[in-house]
């Protein structure tokens, strides 16, 4: 993959290494926890995660990784999905985003998701949070 373009050469193997080399960056652990568990549960889900969406889409350079883990939070907030956003939020703040940005993307999500699911998202930004100070 070059220049946000996909080589119709490059192997899914090529494509995983970058996926595993990306997942390990990004969440500051040689061997992410959640992807052993899927490789060792789900094989054909852990390959899909990890070179489809960490080695393609999360390779891409359009966006810096702390406005596409954003982008992501977000996403993740409007779905209601507060185990995606935990594990994006962690990523982001590992990639200099800051807490108070994190909650900005919680009172935006009232505009498109509206309030429950801005609630969910805020009770799953302040878990993280707890988790990362020690306090859980």
């Amino acid at each position: 993959m070059t220049d946000n373009t996909i080589d119709p050469n490059e192997t899914t193997a090529t494509r995983r290494q970058r996926g595993e080399r990306i997942a390990a960056e990004l969440s500051g652990d040689p061997n992410p926890a959640l992807l052993q568990t899927l490789d060792r549960e789900f094989p054909f889900l852990a390959n899909a995660v990890t070179s489809y969406a960490a080695g393609e889409i999360l390779a891409r350079t359009v966006l810096d990784v702390r406005t596409r883990q954003l982008a992501l939070v977000a996403a993740f907030a409007a779905l209601g999905l507060g185990d995606f956003i935990k594990l994006h939020g962690g990523y982001a703040l590992n990639a200099g985003v800051t807490e108070d940005e994190l909650k900005e993307i919680v009172y935006l999500t009232t505009i498109p998701a509206g309030f429950p699911r801005a609630i969910q998202a805020s009770r799953a930004v302040a878990e993280l949070i707890d988790a990362r100070r020690g306090d859980v």
